[in-house]
């Protein structure tokens, strides 16, 4: 046939010489006329068998596919679980959110002052060159306590435009009243404060107004309607005050007590109490005395001074006693409530010099 090549037989062909050369080129090929035709119809078939296993894997996969869409499926409780999980994610963002924009609570209120009882300090004073500035101290401390109403008592013939400018400027609640002690019971010169206690007669005078008895030359004159729930408290104007000292004796129902700081020689005097209950008093001078507490040690409830008009100082009353003369006419000992922790914290401190009364 025209452009083809003709058919024949291979032949092995020997090598033209001999030798190594020869030998070596003979191992190559005893066939080399059949090289070219023969390797590529060998290939052809090759291709054809990849082809076919990799078709029938791909439809063997592919009908593995088609068959496993219609197994069912249990992977729907994971889901929901999830989706769940999630919910309650948002949820739980949503309230924090909320927290965020409601405005915080307001502060819990104290009481209003007209809920709570009336405090009346009785401050008896007397001519001096400290009078002002002692007096200005102890007003400013007052000023911070709500609902206080001070009865400043002068040692006087009549007010004195010092104290009576100072009670206007003070912006306190206050009633002036002027009682003079009388001259048998002064101090004379150079004889120690004990000798004579000071400021009996102021005291018993700002007694004698909360019982409805009158007096006051300036301020509030009209005393206390009855059945006013209050508390009176004897505080001299050379002390020093804590606010907190006031807030404890407030609630006193009858006769409430607390440690004094400096007094007597000691860094404080008081009650000593066990289980709630005062059972001693912790003091240098007198301990068997019926009340051995200081003057600034005590308050009383004044619906209890109302009941009992005959109980007040006495001037003749030996040196310590007076308190005792009376918390005698008020309370039983036993019955006398501690308060500052318990008698133990000091709210108030005495001017170690004046241990007149």
């Amino acid at each position: 046939m025209t452009g083809s090549v003709p058919w024949r037989r291979c032949q092995p062909q020997l090598g033209a010489g001999r030798g190594v050369r020869g030998r070596r080129d003979a191992g190559r090929s005893r066939y080399p006329a059949c090289s070219g035709a023969g390797g590529g119809a060998a290939m052809k078939l090759k291709l054809k068998n990849v082809f076919l296993a990799y078709f029938l894997v791909s439809i063997a996969g592919l009908l593995y596919a088609l068959v496993q869409l219609g197994q069912p499926c249990d992977c729907l409780p994971p889901l929901r679980a999830a989706a769940e999980q999630l919910r309650q994610k948002d949820l739980r963002i949503s309230q924090l959110q909320a927290e965020l924009r409601r405005p915080p609570p307001a502060p819990a209120q104290p009481p209003e002052p007209e809920a709570l009882p009336t405090i009346y300090v009785v401050t008896p004073t007397y001519a001096r060159l400290v009078q002002k500035a002692e007096l200005v101290r102890l007003s400013q401390t007052l000023s911070l306590v709500p609902r206080l109403h001070w009865l400043l008592v002068e040692d006087a013939e009549g007010p004195t435009p010092l104290v009576s400018g100072l009670l206007a400027a003070s912006g306190l609640l206050f009633t002036h009243l002027v009682v003079l002690t009388p001259k048998a019971q002064r101090l004379r010169e150079g004889e120690p404060g004990w000798v004579h206690p000071r400021g009996v007669e102021q005291r018993n005078k700002a007694l004698d107004w909360l019982r409805g008895r009158g007096g006051a030359v300036g301020g509030e004159k009209d005393p206390p309607p009855p059945g006013t729930q209050g508390v009176v408290y004897f505080a001299d104007d050379d002390n020093t005050y804590s606010r907190e000292l006031f807030e404890e004796m407030r609630w006193t129902r009858a006769v409430s007590v607390w440690p004094v700081g400096l007094v007597g020689g000691l860094r404080f005097e008081g009650p000593q109490v066990q289980d709630g209950r005062v059972v001693g008093f912790h003091t240098a001078w007198e301990p068997n005395r019926p009340f051995p507490v200081d003057m600034a040690g005590f308050a009383v409830a004044l619906p209890l001074l109302l009941d009992k008009p005959n109980a007040q100082f006495d001037s003749t009353a030996p040196r310590g006693h007076l308190e005792s003369s009376l918390l005698s006419h008020l309370v039983d000992p036993k019955d006398l409530e501690p308060r500052a922790a318990n008698c133990t914290r000091v709210r108030e401190w005495r001017w170690p010099g004046n241990e007149a009364g």
